[in-house]
């Protein structure tokens, strides 16, 4: 449902497809960069007056722009509504009609407040794809709760086994994961639904939550749990079901290494000049070498230790055995393998000109997706995507004088009066 305007200058796999994008921060936003990315034409519609709080994110900046906004927003256009004003709920009407998806990640309550709610908008538009996310679904009992990634990882239990011991104390995955895999889930389910509706003309509410995409990635914890009846505790590197799978120190830096099943751990022993560990009773078996995980440490650890980490990934390569360096961020973005696969891209910022952001993690053969253009500027494209939806330039005008709409070159205009 696209204007060939808007779809000659988009290339990837859902060229084609408008969405509306009503989210801030982290899992929204998430959401739809990927569906940007692979080329739908992502509208983000910012309220007014202070827009996406990660406009508003602490340092670093690029310019006058929050990097973290940059990030998440690329590859779409951005406008700027108040709706609280009847303007802005007529021109978000009018692009909803026009549009495949909405995406929104309102506090519970607050589009049904506003009149947008699914019921309502899919009595009136029964083939819109309508998307939800929030912090705990919209049943249960804790349906109007607030939620935060954090949240999401202590409920879940994922910091209740993340840390160095068992006994130490609570700890936090450093990526927001809940809020990255809510955002993923939710594409998923979106173009689930997309399939539908070519199939039926249906659409539908497809709803995902932090505190389910939490749960999500504690397939093996979550699995021990259920089987055995107790709950994993933090094992550091660690795997709770095979070893050697983790973290080793050598002699200048730390690597990891994955020798799990009966072949890497014995490819690995060559590789360390240790294949006499291959006999000891204490390692023989993955069971022996989980129930002797500490001794099983402190061998490897003491051999790991005589050599560089240049050395020791090398040698481990050599014999096959999956293994890699532990690298900071700036590092891992300057990996030769990062760059071969284009995941450090530069886009064009229309103020801030060329700016760096990553890349693309999904690749297609044909239709491949592309980082297109950097974050909007804030109301950058309002004039444009209200043109393309069949207001004149009068009605335009009086909708910014009314403050239903506010338009960068608005504001530039206030500036040169």
């Amino acid at each position: 449902m696209q204007s060939s305007q808007s779809t000659s200058r988009r290339s990837g796999p859902l060229a084609g497809l408008k969405v509306i994008d009503l989210t801030h921060v982290m899992a929204g936003p998430t959401c739809t960069l990927m569906l940007a990315d692979m080329g739908a034409d992502v509208i983000k519609i910012e309220k007014w007056p202070n827009g996406d709080d990660t406009r508003h994110s602490v340092p670093p900046k690029i310019g006058d722009e929050a990097a973290s906004f940059l990030m998440m927003n690329r590859n779409k256009r951005g406008i700027v509504l108040d709706l609280k004003t009847d303007g802005g709920k007529e021109v978000l009407r009018r692009l909803i009609a026009d549009a495949d998806v909405l995406v929104e990640n309102f506090a519970p309550g607050a589009m049904e407040r506003l009149g947008f709610g699914y019921e309502a908008l899919h009595a009136e538009f029964p083939a819109l794809i309508y998307c939800s996310l929030s912090g705990f679904g919209r049943t249960g009992p804790y349906k109007h709760r607030r939620g935060f990634d954090l949240v999401a990882q202590a409920m879940s239990g994922i910091m209740s086994f993340t840390g160095e011991r068992p006994d130490g104390p609570p700890v936090k995955c450093g990526p927001p994961l809940s809020d990255i895999t809510a955002g993923l889930l939710a594409s998923m389910g979106i173009l689930a639904a997309y399939t539908h509706r070519l199939n039926t003309g249906e659409g539908q509410w497809v709803e995902t939550s932090l505190y389910e995409a939490a749960l999500v990635q504690t397939y093996w914890q979550s699995t021990i749990a259920l089987a055995a009846g107790t709950a994993p505790r933090a094992m550091g590197s660690a795997h709770p079901l095979n070893a050697p799978y983790q973290a080793f120190e050598a002699s200048d830096g730390w690597l990891v290494v994955g020798g799990a099943n009966k072949k890497h751990w014995l490819l690995m022993l060559e590789a360390l000049g240790a294949s006499e560990l291959a006999d000891d009773p204490r390692f023989v078996t993955g069971a022996d070498r989980m129930a002797n995980l500490k001794k099983l440490e402190a061998v490897l650890s003491e051999r790991f230790r005589t050599q560089t980490r240049a050395h020791w990934l090398a040698a481990l390569d050599e014999k096959g055995v999956p293994c890699g360096p532990v690298h900071d961020m700036l590092e891992a973005l300057s990996d030769p393998q990062t760059l071969a696969r284009e995941m450090v891209v530069e886009v064009e910022h229309s103020t801030l000109g060329p700016v760096k952001t990553i890349g693309l993690p999904i690749k297609f053969s044909e239709t491949p997706g592309k980082v297109r253009s950097g974050a909007p500027v804030y109301g950058e494209h309002t004039r444009e995507v209200l043109a393309e939806h069949g207001f004149d330039q009068s009605r335009i005008e009086a909708l910014e004088k009314e403050g239903a709409i506010v338009s960068a070159q608005e504001k530039r205009e206030e500036r040169v009066a």
